[in-house]
C-alpha cells in the first residue's frame, strides 16, 4: 500500500475510534440520567470555633419543604442541581452550597455556614446576629455564638447599611470588628451599649462604664483608655469609678463612686 493510503486508513481508524467512544459516552450519560439517585450525603463545614448553627437535619427539611418530590430515587436527569443550590443559599445560615452527584449516583451537598460576628439585642425586643459581611441572621436553635453583644436603642438592620455614609448600626458593627481585632480590647470589652445615639462599653472586669460617645477619633480614644488602665487603675483600683468618659477630645473624664 502506498504511504498516502496508509495515512488515510489511519485517519479513518482514529475517526472510527473517536466516534465509537463518543457513542459509548453518550450511552453512559443517557443511562445515568435514567438511573435513580441512591441517596444524599450532607457535609456542613463548622464555624472557625468548631460549632454549628445549622445541621444536616435542617438541610433535609429545607429540601423537603422546597421540592414536591423525594430526591432519593428520583431520576438523575430530572434533578435540577443549580436550583437546589439556589434554594439552599437562600437560607440565612448558609453562605454557600455546592451540590454534585458522584459516580455512584449519590447526591453530595457541601454547606459553608455564614459566620456571625455580632449579636444584636435592641430595645424593641429584636434579637439577631450580623455576619462578617453585614448580613442579618436569626438566632440558632443549636448554638449561641460567642460573639460581641450590642444592646440598647439601635436602628433596625437594613440591607446595605454598611454602604451608607452615616448609620449608627454601621458604627456599632465596625466598632465590634475593631475590638475583635485588638488583643487588649478583645480581652477587656464584653458588651456595646447604645443610649441616645451615644456608644458606651461594658468591660468584663469591674462595674464601671466606658463612654465612647461616637466613633470620631476612635484610635486616639482607645490609646487614652489603655493609658488609663496602665497607669491609673493599678493605684486607684477597679471599683473606684462609675464611668470613664473618652468623648472629650484629649481627655479622660472619670466619675468616682
Amino acid at each position: 500500500m502506498s504511504p498516502e493510503l496508509i495515512k488515510t486508513l489511519k485517519r479513518l481508524g482514529y475517526f472510527l475510534a473517536f466516534f465509537t467512544a463518543a457513542i459509548v459516552i453518550l450511552a453512559a450519560v443517557e443511562k445515568k440520567k435514567d438511573s435513580g439517585a441512591t441517596g444524599i450525603k450532607i457535609d456542613v463545614e463548622p464555624l472557625p470555633d468548631g460549632h454549628y448553627l445549622i445541621d444536616s437535619s435542617d438541610i433535609k427539611k429545607t429540601i423537603q419543604r422546597s421540592f414536591a418530590f423525594e430526591w432519593t430515587g428520583q431520576q438523575i436527569g430530572l434533578l435540577n442541581i443549580e436550583r437546589l443550590e439556589r434554594v439552599l443559599e437562600e437560607d440565612p445560615f448558609i453562605f454557600s452550597a455546592d451540590v454534585f452527584i458522584n459516580a455512584k449516583n449519590k447526591i453530595h451537598i457541601k454547606i459553608r455556614q455564614r459566620e456571625p460576628v455580632l449579636r444584636i439585642i435592641d430595645d424593641n425586643g429584636l434579637h439577631y446576629y450580623i455576619d462578617i459581611d453585614g448580613n442579618k441572621m436569626p438566632l440558632s436553635k443549636h448554638f449561641s455564638a460567642r460573639v460581641m453583644v450590642a444592646t440598647g436603642s439601635l436602628p433596625p438592620h437594613v440591607p446595605g447599611f454598611l454602604d451608607r455614609k452615616k448609620h449608627l448600626l454601621k458604627d456599632v458593627f465596625l466598632l465590634s470588628r475593631y475590638i475583635e481585632e485588638d488583643r487588649f480590647l478583645r480581652t477587656l470589652i464584653e458588651q456595646i451599649y447604645v443610649s441616645n445615639g451615644k456608644i458606651l462599653l461594658a468591660p468584663k472586669i469591674g462595674s464601671h462604664k466606658i463612654i465612647l460617645g461616637s466613633m470620631d477619633g476612635i484610635e486616639e480614644k482607645f490609646k487614652r483608655l489603655r493609658l488609663f488602665y496602665d497607669e491609673v487603675t493599678p493605684y486607684e483600683g477597679w471599683r473606684r469609678y462609675r464611668t470613664v468618659n473618652l468623648s472629650y477630645k484629649g481627655q479622660i473624664v472619670c466619675e468616682k463612686r
